[in-house]
């Protein structure tokens, strides 16, 4: 029995919108998110600009039935592999705040940290785009 594509929901064009908000902004102001691409890796900025591709081409995947399963599965798979990007923009804020004294800083890190567990309901989203849920 063939598997239908399952359906355009909110959920779904949420995290599209998220995705090419974020994907354009990648490629527009790259050195925004340079300094959270994890000290280990090289090329900062080349991972910026790829990273915003690929969430600009999973956000058009997710909203073409054609490609959303597809799509799906790849914003998925996005989502985990820039999870550490999240973990050290985390950090960053946190030696910030350390520094810094201020209820500014303190909120901004709480903010961070409050965006991490985020991620899961993302990928959630993603897997069912793709059948997978």
């Amino acid at each position: 029995m063939p598997q239908t594509t399952p359906p355009l929901d909110k959920a779904t064009v949420g995290l599209a919108t998220l995705f090419l908000t974020s994907g354009t902004t990648h490629l527009v102001r790259p050195q925004v998110f340079e300094g959270i691409v994890p000290h280990v890796l090289p090329r900062k900025r080349a991972l910026v600009y790829v990273s915003g591709a690929a969430e600009i081409a999973c956000a058009l995947g997710l909203l073409h039935s054609r490609t959303r399963k597809v799509a799906g599965l790849a914003s998925a798979a996005l989502l985990v592999a820039v999870f550490p990007a999240n973990v050290q923009m985390t950090a960053n804020h946190a030696k910030r705040a350390q520094r810094k004294q201020d209820t500014g800083s303190k909120a901004f890190l709480a903010g961070t940290v409050a965006r991490l567990p985020m991620q899961w309901p993302m990928i959630r989203t993603a897997l069912r785009a793709a059948g997978r849920l």
